[in-house]
C-alpha cells in the first residue's frame, strides 16, 4: 500500500472543483492525501461530461407474456395500434360516426382517488379481452352429515356425486390442515427455492435507528437463528442477505374479505385448494396442478399480493363480469377495451392502487374469491442484507448461547387513498413487529415471543461473493445501503493484516437524526469511516466525496485484490457514484469519458467493482 492510503486522515490539497463551484471545500479530515505534488497548485476547471438520463418510468414488462398478462392482448395486437409514445391517448378523442353516452361515475372517495379521466364512453366497445381462465378453485371440506351449501364466494365446482359414499367425498373428509402456526409463518407449501424452508426466527431485540425528524424510519433487528434447521448446505455469510416471507397486513386482509362478503365463520375453516397449472400458491415450486388444504385467510395473507402491483386488464375484466351496477360494469369494460386504452395506461402508471381500493371504488363487484386469486400476483419474499458478522454475533440468555443475525430495514411508504401513507409489504410488517415488541417490553414482558419468517436467501450475492479477500477495500453507501458494510468492517477489524485496509464513505442527510449505526462499527471506526451529510454542515453528497477522495479510490482499485463496493438506492446515489468514479478515472488515469467508463466496466467484470443497488 502507498503512503497516500496508509495516512488517510491527513488533509489533502485537492485539485478538483465540484460541479457546484460556489460550495465551500470540506473542512472535515480527509481519508487520504495525495503524493502528486507537481500539479497541485494549478486549479483544474470542471470537466463537462454527459449525464445519464434518469428513467422516468418503472419497468413493468420484460416479455410478451408480461404484455399479455397486463393488457389482455398479444404483443402483435398491441403494436398494431400502440407504439408506447402515449399516442393511445388520442383514442379518447371523439370520432365521427361513433355514438357516445354519458355514464354516471361511482360516487365514493375510493373511485375519486383513482383519478380516472372519463367523460363519455362509446356505446360500442371493441377488443375487450375474454374472461381470463380460472386456474384456482376452492372446495369446502364438510362432514358427511353437513348438508350446508358451499360459500357464495367460492365457485360451484362439481366433484361428482355428493353422496356420503362418494370416493371423492371420502377423500375430502380425510384431508386436514397441517399442524403449523400460520400466525407466525406461512403454510409449508409457500416455500422458497429448494432446499430452503421458511423458519420463524424469534426477535431477540429491535430498536429504531433513526430519530424523530428523519425523512425515513429505519429499524434494527436481532434475530435468533440458534435453532435454524441444518442440512441446507450453506451457512449465513458476511454481506449475505436473508429472505423474509412477509405476510399482508391482517387489517387489509380482513377488509378485502369484508368487501367480498366472505362470511366470517368460513374465513378460517379448512378448504381444498385445487389449481390446474402454474406455480401458485408456492413461490418457486414446479409449474403443475396442485391439491392443498388451507384456509381463505391464509391464501390472502401469505400467497396473494394485494398492494404492490398495478391493476391488470385481467383483474378489471373479472370485476366487470361480476359488477351488479350497470354503470360500474360499463366503466370497467371501457378500461378493458381498445377505446379505453389511454385511460387504462394512465390508470396503471398513476399512484399505487391496492386491491381494497379498487374493490371499494367499484362496490357492486363481488367476484368469487377463487376466481379473484386466479388473477392476482404471487406475494414474493423480500430480501434484506445482514448488517453484522453472522459468525461472531452471539449472546448468552437463560444459560444458553444464542446465535444472532442482524438486519436494518427502512420503511417504504406511498400515499394512501384514505389519507396518510401506506407502508410496503415487507417493511410495514417489520415495523409493526418492532412496535409490538417494544410495547410488550414497556409493559414488563422481558422476552416477547414475536417472530420473523426467514430463509437463507442470497448468501451468494455479489457483496458476499467478492468480500472474501485480504486486499484494500472501499465501501460506499447511503441510507440503509450502509448496513451490509457494517458486517464487512466488523469482520475486517478482527484480522490484523486487514485492519488498515478498509474505508467507508457513508452518505446521510443529517447525522443528528438519520446516521445509522453511529459508534457501532468497531474500535477503529473514527479511522475508517467518513460520514458525508447532504443537509447539514458541508452539504455534500456521497458522490461528491468520492471525487474528493480520488487518490484513495484510485490507489485501492489499482492495488492487488483491491475492491470498491457500492450499495444503496440506484436513483440518485447509485447513478451519482458511478459518474463520480468515472470522473476519478478520467482525472487520475488521464482517460477520456468512454475510456474511463470502460475502465470501470472491466473492473466490474474482474470482480473489483461490485454494486448492489435497487
Amino acid at each position: 500500500m502507498s503512503v497516500g492510503v496508509e495516512q488517510q486522515l491527513v488533509e489533502p490539497v485537492v485539485d478538483y472543483v465540484s460541479e457546484e463551484e460556489t460550495r465551500a471545500p470540506s473542512i472535515a479530515p480527509s481519508l487520504t492525501y495525495s503524493e502528486d505534488s507537481e500539479d497541485q497548485d494549478e486549479l483544474q476547471p470542471p470537466e463537462e461530461t454527459p449525464r445519464r438520463r434518469r428513467a422516468s418510468t418503472r419497468l413493468i414488462a420484460q416479455s410478451p407474456a408480461d404484455v399479455q398478462r397486463i393488457t389482455g392482448e398479444s404483443t402483435q395486437q398491441l403494436l398494431s395500434r400502440c407504439c408506447g409514445g402515449r399516442c393511445c391517448v388520442k383514442l379518447q378523442e371523439k370520432e365521427e360516426g361513433i355514438e357516445y353516452e354519458h355514464v354516471p361515475l361511482p360516487d365514493n372517495d375510493a373511485f375519486r382517488s383513482l383519478g380516472l379521466k372519463i367523460d363519455e364512453i362509446p356505446t360500442v366497445l371493441t377488443k375487450i379481452p375474454e374472461l381470463p381462465e380460472q386456474t384456482t378453485f376452492l372446495q369446502p371440506i364438510r362432514r358427511v352429515s353437513n348438508t350446508q351449501s358451499p360459500s357464495p364466494t367460492d365457485s360451484a365446482i362439481s366433484f361428482g356425486s355428493q353422496a356420503s359414499s362418494s370416493p371423492i367425498e371420502t377423500k375430502l373428509q380425510s384431508l386436514s390442515l397441517e399442524d403449523l402456526d400460520t400466525s407466525i409463518q406461512p403454510p409449508s407449501f409457500v416455500q422458497p427455492h429448494h432446499p430452503y424452508h421458511v423458519f420463524p426466527a424469534r426477535i431477540h431485540n429491535t430498536r429504531e435507528l433513526t430519530r424523530p425528524g428523519a425523512e425515513k424510519r429505519t429499524y434494527h433487528f436481532d434475530l435468533d437463528i440458534t435453532d435454524y434447521p441444518h442440512g441446507e448446505g450453506v451457512d449465513f455469510k458476511v454481506g449475505g442477505a436473508i429472505g423474509v416471507s412477509a405476510p399482508n397486513d391482517a387489517v387489509a386482509v380482513e377488509q378485502i374479505l369484508d368487501l367480498l362478503l366472505v362470511p366470517r365463520y368460513v374465513r378460517d375453516k379448512p378448504v381444498l385448494l385445487r389449481t390446474t397449472r402454474g406455480r401458485w400458491p408456492t413461490v418457486w415450486g414446479e409449474d403443475q396442478a396442485r391439491e392443498l388444504v388451507t384456509t381463505r385467510r391464509d391464501l390472502l395473507t401469505w400467497c396473494a399480493d394485494i398492494q404492490s402491483y398495478p391493476p391488470t386488464k385481467n383483474l378489471l375484466r373479472v370485476l366487470a363480469e361480476h359488477a351488479l351496477d350497470p354503470n360500474e360494469k360499463k366503466i370497467l369494460m371501457f378500461l378493458c377495451s381498445s377505446e379505453g386504452q389511454g385511460v387504462f395506461c394512465d390508470f396503471r402508471t398513476g399512484p399505487h392502487i391496492s386491491l381494497a381500493q379498487i374493490l371499494s371504488a367499484f362496490p357492486s363487484a363481488k367476484p368469487p374469491l377463487d376466481l379473484l386469486l386466479s388473477v392476482l400476483q404471487q406475494l414474493m419474499p423480500r430480501f434484506y442484507s445482514l448488517s453484522n458478522d453472522p459468525h461472531e454475533s452471539c449472546e448468552i440468555r437463560d444459560g444458553k448461547q444464542h446465535r444472532l443475525i442482524e438486519i436494518a430495514v427502512t420503511v417504504q411508504e406511498t400515499p394512501d387513498w384514505r389519507g396518510g401513507c401506506r407502508t410496503g409489504v415487507g417493511s410495514g410488517f417489520l415495523e409493526r413487529q418492532s412496535h409490538k415488541f417494544l410495547e410488550l417490553q414497556r409493559s414488563g414482558e422481558a422476552a416477547p415471543q414475536l417472530y420473523v419468517p426467514i430463509f437463507k436467501g442470497l448468501m451468494a450475492n455479489p457483496l458476499a461473493k467478492e468480500f472474501m479477500s485480504d486486499g484494500p477495500m472501499l465501501l460506499i453507501g447511503a441510507g440503509v445501503g450502509i448496513a451490509p458494510f457494517r458486517g464487512f468492517v466488523q469482520h475486517r477489524l478482527k484480522k490484523a493484516n486487514c485492519a488498515n485496509k478498509v474505508w467507508v464513505l457513508q452518505g446521510i442527510r443529517d447525522s443528528l437524526v438519520d446516521e445509522l449505526y453511529g459508534g457501532e462499527w468497531g474500535v477503529h471506526e473514527d479511522r475508517v469511516k467518513k460520514v458525508v451529510q447532504s443537509r447539514r454542515g458541508e452539504s455534500r453528497y456521497v458522490q461528491d466525496e468520492v471525487v474528493h477522495q480520488a487518490d484513495l479510490v484510485w490507489t485501492i482499485i489499482n492495488s492487488v485484490d483491491g475492491r470498491v463496493f457500492v450499495c444503496g438506492s440506484s436513483k440518485g446515489m447509485g447513478e451519482g457514484v458511478e459518474e463520480a468514479l468515472i470522473k476519478v478515472a478520467k482525472k487520475k488515469g488521464n482517460l477520456e469519458y468512454e475510456e474511463a467508463k470502460k475502465f470501470w466496466d472491466l473492473k466490474r467484470d474482474g470482480g473489483q467493482y461490485i454494486t448492489e443497488t435497487w
